[in-house]
């Protein structure tokens, strides 16, 4: 009996193997740390790995799912049991995103090789002595919704090894963008901020980490003060000045002098941390100052990273939803003077959609025994496939 299941366990393997070999199809789930809802991308990846993103969309999260979500910022009682009923929940809304793309590009569920689902982060703990990583969207419901082969757990082989588990995208980065005439960073704009810095030259190593907070402090403080998700355009930003005394403290977090590689979440930065630097502010600073001085520490602390860290960048291209603060971009702009700053639309990948095709992309590599992550950005002691397989 046990040779008998052995053997059909290989049989679907191979199947799936074969499957892979035909068709070049691959959809991606992604959902960040502020948890908004799913962003699902649709790639063809050919020989050698070129890709060729084909379309996207997204999923808004219902508002007590993102609540539910967002409640594992802080410790509370039962936890097991909430996040064992919200893994479930997000295993439907991702193998949802997941089929509403395919019914809107007309593909059949058969077409596609394989998902590639990030799944929602609860907790980030890539130090101390047992470091891990926990990403939800239950796998086993994605299969059985889709009927589609899923890849999911990306990040646990990476600290397994050493690593810290993040930035993962930095390999897709490499795969989909790198330049031979010019040194680029992609600078990934979410909840938190991370850069990946592409030499020109294919021996210099490739350099990625996390600069620090995104928007995921703005987005926290606009909900308090004015009821919205998020500050349309940086627009009430703009309304603010810049507390020069707040910004300082801000800036003053341990995070941001430590030398890479390196990753943080909102586990570091979160409205409750920045309550207590506004509390020890000698002077009052109202919520449109704060604002203002929350898009300055993003801004600041990624042109300061790259400035001190990536100094040989030529030009840096933004993916994320920082994308459409324009009022953030025209400050980075500023802050990185001569080194032109633009979207990645402009290298043929549509900014909302980078880091859902980079895990349609994972979960190609790790189908085909590749490597997906990078040591030199991630830390650990070597390279290995990620995530684990849910055959169909």
């Amino acid at each position: 009996m046990a040779a008998l299941a052995v053997e059909r366990i290989i049989q679907k393997l191979l199947s799936s193997f074969l499957l892979y070999l035909v068709i070049m199809y691959y959809i991606g789930l992604m959902s960040g740390t502020s948890a908004d809802g799913i962003d699902a991308a649709l790639m063809q990846i050919g020989d050698g790995g070129k890709v060729n993103f084909l379309a996207a969309r997204v999923l808004t999260y219902p508002t007590p799912i993102r609540e539910a979500v967002l409640a594992f910022k802080h410790p509370a009682d039962d936890e097991l049991e909430r996040a064992g009923v919200l893994n479930v929940e997000l295993g439907e809304l991702f193998a949802q995103a997941a089929l509403e793309l395919l019914e809107q590009q007309g593909l059949p569920a058969n077409k596609i090789s394989a998902i590639g689902s990030h799944g929602q982060t609860l907790r980030h703990q890539p130090t101390g002595p047992h470091p891990y990583s926990i990403q939800i969207a239950d796998p086993a419901t994605i299969v059985e919704r889709t009927g589609i082969t899923t890849v999911a757990n990306f990040r646990t082989r990476d600290i397994a090894a050493g690593g810290q588990g993040a930035p993962l995208a930095s390999a897709f980065h490499r795969a989909a963008f790198h330049n031979a005439n010019q040194n680029r960073v992609i600078l990934n704009i979410g909840g938190i901020a991370n850069v990946t810095f592409l030499p020109h030259d294919p021996g210099d190593p490739v350099v990625g980490f996390d600069t620090g907070p995104g928007n995921n402090l703005m987005d926290g403080w606009t909900e308090r003060h004015k009821g919205q998700c998020f500050d349309v355009n940086g627009e009430w930003a703009q309304q603010g000045v810049v507390s020069t005394a707040l910004l300082k403290r801000l800036l003053d977090h341990p995070y941001f002098p430590e030398h890479p590689p390196k990753t943080t979440g909102p586990e570091d930065f979160n409205l409750q941390w920045l309550d207590g630097v506004v509390e020890k502010t000698p002077s009052t600073i109202c919520a449109e100052d704060a604002q203002a001085t929350l898009l300055q520490l993003t801004a600041c602390s990624i042109s300061q990273t790259i400035s001190q860290y990536l100094p040989k960048t030529q030009a840096v291209y933004v993916c994320g939803g920082g994308t459409h603060n324009k009022t953030l971009m025209s400050t980075l702009q500023q802050k990185l003077g001569d080194t032109p700053v633009a979207t990645t639309s402009k290298l043929g990948i549509d900014p909302d959609w980078v880091e859902a095709c980079a895990f349609a992309w994972m979960a190609w590599r790790t189908l085909n025994g590749k490597s997906g992550n990078i040591t030199s950005v991630t830390g650990a002691r070597h390279e290995a496939p990620l995530g684990a397989i849910w055959i169909k």
